[in-house]
C-alpha cells in the first residue's frame, strides 16, 4: 500500500485538493474518509464534485445518510454513517446494491458499518492541525505521490 502526507492551509487547499483527486476516480472506487467531526471530509468531497463540473449544492448526508451526484460521466454517492449505532443498521438500510463497478463511492465515518461494507479502494485520513488540517492517502489503486498539497 502507498501512502503520502500532505497539509492542506485551509479549506480552499482542501478543496483544491478534492478536485486533485478527480483526474484518479473511476466507475468502482470506493474511498473512505476518516476523520472527527470538522475535520473536512465533506469539504473535500464538494472539492471532487466541483472537479468534476458539478455546481449544484453539496450538502453534507449527515441526516439522510447518503447523496447521489452525476457529475461528468461518474455517478457519486457520498455516505455519512455517522448516526449509525449498529452495523446492522448497514444492512438495514439497502445501500449494498450502490457499491458496484458503475459507482464511485465515497464513504463517512466507514468504521460505524464495521466490516459489512466492502473494502475501500483508497483511505484518506484528515486531521486537524493548527489553522489546516493535515491528510493522509493511503492507497494500491492510485498513485498518492501523484498528488500534490495545494
Amino acid at each position: 500500500m502507498t501512502k503520502s502526507n500532505f497539509f492542506l492551509a485551509d479549506e480552499t487547499a482542501t478543496l483544491n485538493f478534492g478536485r486533485q483527486l478527480t483526474a484518479h476516480l473511476t466507475p468502482g472506487l470506493v474511498i473512505f474518509l476518516h476523520g472527527d467531526l470538522g475535520a473536512g471530509k465533506t469539504t473535500l468531497v464538494r472539492g471532487v464534485l466541483r472537479g468534476l463540473h458539478y455546481d449544484g449544492r453539496v450538502k453534507s448526508p449527515t441526516y439522510t445518510l447518503v447523496e447521489s451526484y452525476q457529475a461528468s460521466s461518474l455517478y457519486l454517492y457520498h455516505f455519512d454513517l455517522y448516526r449509525f449505532n449498529d452495523e446492522r443498521e448497514w444492512l438495514d438500510a439497502g445501500f449494498n446494491e450502490l457499491f458496484n463497478t458503475d459507482n464511485v463511492c465515497l464513504v463517512e465515518w466507514p468504521e460505524r458499518a464495521g466490516k459489512l461494507l466492502p473494502p475501500a479502494d483508497v483511505d484518506i485520513y484528515l486531521a486537524e492541525q493548527g489553522e489546516g488540517r493535515s491528510v493522509i492517502v493511503a492507497s494500491e489503486k492510485i498513485a498518492p505521490d501523484k498528488l500534490q498539497a495545494p
